[in-house]
């Protein structure tokens, strides 16, 4: 006689997914990040060992966000056909001998080459995961999932500065630049972690050994019905990409990743002038706005359980980044530091917000496509960030008047965001705009 296995709590049911999946995705993510931003360490080495100026570095370091997006939507439509397991495992091959053949750049050439297959081999892993999420969670989880996500960025940011400088260290071994091991050392673990990724992450709650045929059911279920709510008529179209809604998340998203790609590849630089401090001192400094950054994603985004919450949650980050990256602009190291941190907190709670609005009016392959539309254009914020500030740091020796532009650029995506309205929400009055607490349903 076969005994039932109990169907368990939906609370219960939320934990175990959290524990089964956003251990693997973060850890996925951690090591996406130090491969994509490990060059804000090398910056310096690369000029003096190979001539590489600052406004060529600013170039190659943006030149990945170009191939990366004209290759989110393919890579997400493959991910919609294929599965999570094998395509996100594919990435992470390909990005991690790619990040590793970074230890044999001469010049700048070879630099803007591989940063830029760089970008196509690592496309698809964000939208992919956003996708991903939609599997399984409903929306008053998702901002959560997204956020704790969002963890591997801090992490990475947080271990990329004290390892990479240690790794720096190993300069000379076997005649080889310190910069050399550093790209080497961290572009493989991705390689080897694609197993894990392959044996253990599940496509689909169907497919999950660790729930029962009638809980699997009862989540793709739930999702079902929400996101036939949520996507209303003509879901499926991909015209859906073009709406005013998604166009607008789309400019918010690109505000926000200007802000975050340039404190990424220039706050090394920026707190390495702060005094004669060791590479070491450097990347301990480094972190600390990404400790901010964890936190931030760890206890904030839960909060974003419905419609007006997402979007009082989201003005808000958007104008406390704003004023981190003002006082950072005009202050002495200590609260520049400081600045930096208060815009940190906010990072990734604006961050897992955004995708919930795209997410709330697409499904199926409009989704899938829709989510890497999304990530494609705002990511274009990567290249203009790094490459802008490039300019100016040489124009005007000093990187700070570009935080300033920055600042200016948050508060505009901030009274963008006013007008935002997800799919489930009543259309937008005249009266709604100035007040973000109206359609909360």
């Amino acid at each position: 006689m076969t005994i039932a296995t109990p169907v368990r709590e939906p609370q219960a049911l939320n934990k175990l997914m959290f524990v089964k999946l956003m251990p693997l995705l973060i850890i996925a993510y951690i090591l996406s990040f130090l491969d994509r931003t490990n060059i804000a360490l090398a910056k310096h080495h690369l000029d003096v060992d190979l001539g590489i100026s600052a406004a060529a570095y600013g170039l190659g370091a943006g030149l990945f966000f170009l191939t990366y997006a004209l290759s989110e939507i393919p890579s997400n439509l493959i991910m919609h056909k294929v599965g999570a397991r094998f395509w996100i495992a594919r990435i992470m091959v390909t990005w991690g001998l790619i990040s590793a053949a970074m230890a044999f750049v001469q010049g700048e050439t070879s630099f803007y080459v591989l940063r830029l297959l760089l970008g196509i081999a690592e496309a698809g892993l964000f939208p992919g995961v956003m996708l991903y999420l939609t599997y399984w969670f409903n929306r008053e989880q998702r901002a959560r999932a997204t956020g704790y996500f969002l963890l591997g960025v801090c992490f990475a940011n947080i271990i990329g500065g004290p390892v990479g400088a240690a790794l720096m260290r190993m300069d000379g071994l076997l005649g080889w630049h310190g910069w050399q091991w550093m790209f080497l050392l961290e572009g493989l673990p991705a390689v080897a972690f694609a197993w894990v990724v392959w044996r253990k992450l599940p496509d689909r709650p169907s497919k999950a050994p660790w729930l029962s045929a009638e809980e699997a059911r009862g989540i793709e279920q739930r999702i079902a019905l929400e996101t036939e709510e949520g996507a209303g008529e003509g879901g499926h179209s991909l015209k859906n990409w073009l709406t005013p809604q998604i166009l607008l998340a789309i400019f918010v998203y690109f505000c926000h990743q200007i802000t975050i790609y340039t404190v990424i590849f220039f706050l090394p630089s920026i707190i390495g002038k702060y005094g004669e401090l060791s590479t070491m001192s450097v990347g301990l400094l480094t972190s600390l706005p990404w400790i901010a950054a964890a936190l931030g994603a760890v206890l904030i985004p839960r909060f974003a359980t419905t419609p007006g919450r997402c979007r009082r949650l989201l003005v808000t980050g958007l104008l406390t980044m704003a004023l981190g990256l003002g006082i950072a602009s005009v202050s002495g190291p200590v609260f520049s530091l400081l600045g930096f941190c208060l815009s940190a907190v906010m990072f990734f709670v604006v961050q897992s917000i955004i995708f919930l609005y795209p997410a709330s009016r697409l499904k199926g392959v409009a989704l899938a496509g829709g989510l890497g539309f999304v990530n494609a254009c705002g990511l274009l914020g990567g290249f203009v960030g790094p490459s802008v500030m490039g300019v100016i740091e040489m124009s005007t020796g000093n990187a700070m008047n570009g935080l300033k532009v920055i600042a200016l650029v948050l508060v505009v995506a901030a009274l963008a965001a006013l007008r935002l309205r997800q799919g489930q929400e009543a259309p937008q009055t005249s009266n709604d705009v100035g007040n973000p607490q109206a359609s909360t349903k």
